[in-house]
């Protein structure tokens, strides 16, 4: 297997306006660029500032497609079920002709059970629904007829090749497998309560099983790893914000009837499956995630430490300058600045 990529994965938490949230996380990506890092991914979230800060991440993604030259740029993920799937079939193709070929449309089925109610729709149907219309979403991108005679208009080229799935269980690998579509793998995922040290590995490697099996003869794999990683000069720095943002974090879960165990730091770091420090040592915990093994990108979002903006900018560099090498990831070109 090659050595996996790399890519820079943001939820636009930056603690900012709006306008703001979106110059700084552009800002990021373009510096991710900079130093070779493949792809960005954005993520989607309807309402809550907290939870997310892009609830349109195909018009976002086509700005920043306009200010960067060669870094991928994928959804991560659109919520399906709470969209019209042949418009974001229609966005999709649009970005993704304005972005010079470079969009990648990541799904999934969301997680956020309130957010369902406003678009209509019903949270208990999500898995149906999600299917439903993913089978619409795909027979557009195919060219195929979507009602009446019609099909999409720009055609999609060769989006269709470019599908994700994100996914916390088996059947959603199998179900990602069977289309030939990549596979998004999250940066935490919750424990059943008879497992609650289990490491993270122990929860993903049966998808990613459930996914090769059920991919076709010939198509090769698209795995991507999200991970928690913050990198910094100090380890210091990196446990002042991580004080913070992790005990955040892990509030929140707990809301949503998630059990975190431990209460200091040290233990919220590994209940929520978080990698930080020096470079050295960020290299040292990622190359005991046995799941990084059978990747073919692995992308790093500082979520849940949300450290400033200006830190994430070093992390960035930090990741893609020492970390990187030292696990043997592939890093693009780099893009020198223009005096």
């Amino acid at each position: 297997m090659t050595a996996p990529t790399i890519a820079f994965f943001t939820r636009l938490l930056d603690d900012a306006s709006p306008a703001e949230r979106y110059a700084l996380a552009t800002e990021q990506i373009r510096h991710a660029e900079r130093h070779g890092v493949g792809r960005a991914w954005v993520a989607q979230h309807h309402f809550r500032a907290a939870e997310g800060g892009l609830p349109s991440p195909l018009v976002y993604l086509a700005n920043v497609a306009a200010q960067t030259s060669r870094i991928r740029l994928g959804t991560g993920v659109v919520t399906l079920p709470l969209e019209d799937a042949v418009r974001v079939a229609e966005d999709a193709v649009v970005a993704d002709l304005l972005s010079g070929g470079r969009v990648d449309l990541g799904l999934g089925s969301g997680g956020t059970p309130s957010s369902f109610v406003p678009f209509g729709e019903d949270v208990r149907d999500k898995a149906p629904t999600y299917d439903r219309k993913l089978r619409l979403l795909l027979d557009a991108l195919a060219a195929r007829d979507i009602g009446a005679d019609n099909t999409l208009y720009p055609d999609a080229g060769t989006l269709g090749d470019r599908i994700w799935q994100a996914t916390f269980s088996a059947p959603g690998g199998h179900r990602a497998g069977i289309h030939g579509h990549g596979l998004l793998l999250s940066r935490t995922q919750p424990r059943s309560t008879d497992a609650l040290h289990a490491p993270l590995s122990a929860l993903q490697d049966p998808i990613i099983d459930a996914y090769l099996e059920a991919l076709p003869d010939g198509v090769a794999p698209r795995i991507t790893a999200s991970r928690t990683v913050f990198v910094a000069d100090d380890r210091a720095d990196a446990l002042r914000f991580a004080e913070v943002g992790l005990r955040r974090a892990a509030e929140g879960f707990r809301r949503q009837g998630q059990t975190i165990p431990g209460d200091t730091l040290d233990e919220l770091i590994v209940a929520l499956d978080t990698h930080l420090g020096t470079p050295e040592e960020v290299a040292e915990s990622l190359a005991a995630d046995a799941t990084l093994d059978r990747a073919t990108e692995v992308a790093f979002q500082v979520h849940s430490v949300d450290a400033p903006h200006e830190h994430v900018l070093r992390s960035i560099e930090l990741f893609a300058e020492q970390v990187a090498p030292a696990l043997g990831y592939t890093l693009t070109d780099t893009i020198k600045e223009k005096a």
